[in-house]
């Protein structure tokens, strides 16, 4: 501020060039919560130092001033600062082509040369500003994705936790009802299996909540999930229910999630079986290793299946498709013409 009065013209007074100065340079200081107010006052404060012979450089308060209006007001809010501006260059303009001739061509370019910088503040602002919205707007559309990713992927785990337990439970106990007078050894028998799965669905909700939880709070998973070792006891259940899975797992080590993959896949396919087939003989073949996966499950019942888009939904070939899809590969569902179905499924995986 110093320099700047000390290069005010002769017919400028340190009284008249003081408050000039001031006022376009301390209202800066609050130009955050009033941009509007405070780019009027600057604006004003440098046109008048303009007028009154002051140094050229006043308009760069200004353009400091106009960039944060740029940057925080919304394009509906602009016209308050447009006729601000407007009315400004009218002023100042209008002294420029009226005041002595001498004056006019000294101030007229000092004019052009300030509204430059005033349009260029703006410009910069506006591309800051359309900068941080597009950077939040992406950054808004990554979360909604990873929500629904989220409950696709809780929808689809629920799905076949439950879904499989559920056939084998409602095969049982009508096997309860149909046999309770006859035999009733054999009912309960049956009891006895729907009460074992039913504890180990709930044992799985229990997993599958914690994990929810887990994820949550940032923290890991309580207990792991299902792998391959898993498919042995998978083969018992279904035996339970009245379907014989002959297993052939061919695999070494592979990822965690692939490995849950395949376990849900096997899982939904043989749970179509003891819903559709049984009773019936399942095999089941998984080949994973040299970073690719392959699972085959057929078995010999009738080869009619509810497919997706026909009655009952058929939500759980269309999740055995999203979990292949996920990883880039292939899916096939439907029946064979020896008789049965087949579910067939191919997909590489990172090692």
């Amino acid at each position: 501020m110093l320099v700047m009065l000390a290069s005010a013209g002769p017919g400028v007074s340190a009284v008249t060039a003081g408050p000039l100065l001031a006022a376009s340079g301390l209202p800066l200081a609050v130009r955050r919560i009033w941009p509007v107010p405070v780019f009027a006052a600057v604006l004003a404060a440098s046109a008048l130092a303009l007028l009154a012979d002051m140094p050229s450089d006043a308009f760069v308060a200004a353009a400091y001033a106009l960039y944060t209006v740029a940057l925080t007001r919304r394009r509906r809010k602009w016209v308050p600062t447009t006729l601000i501006g407007m009315l400004s260059c009218v002023v100042i303009l209008g002294a420029a082509l009226f005041g002595p001739i001498g004056w006019r061509a000294e101030r007229l370019g000092f004019l052009v040369l300030g509204l430059a910088v005033l349009g260029a503040s703006w410009a910069l602002g506006r591309t800051v500003r359309d900068r941080r919205e597009h950077a939040a707007r992406f950054a808004r559309e990554l979360a909604d994705r990873a929500v629904g990713e989220e409950r696709l992927r809780i929808a689809r785990e629920l799905h076949d936790i439950v879904a499989h337990s559920m056939s084998l439970i409602a095969v049982k106990s009508g096997v309860a009802v149909h046999v309770a007078e006859a035999r009733p050894a054999e009912a309960v028998d049956a009891l006895r299996v729907i009460e074992a799965t039913s504890r180990g669905t709930l044992a799985e909700m229990r997993h599958l909540l914690g994990v929810l939880r887990a994820d949550a709070a940032g923290e890991g998973a309580l207990t792991p999930p299902p792998d391959l070792a898993a498919l042995d006891g998978l083969a018992e259940r279904a035996a339970m229910a009245g379907v014989r899975v002959d297993l052939d797992v061919r695999a070494g080590d592979v990822p965690e999630s692939v490995a849950l993959a395949v376990y849900r896949i096997v899982q939904e396919a043989v749970t179509n079986v003891v819903k559709h087939a049984a009773p019936a003989r399942c095999r089941v073949g998984v080949v994973a290793g040299g970073g690719r996966v392959g699972i085959d499950v057929t078995d010999d019942g009738p080869g009619t299946r509810v497919l997706p888009g026909g009655p009952g939904g058929g939500h759980g070939i269309i999740g055995m498709r999203e979990r292949v899809m996920m990883y880039g590969g292939e899916f096939s569902a439907g029946p064979r013409p020896e008789g049965g179905f087949a579910v067939s499924a191919r997909f590489p995986y990172e090692t």
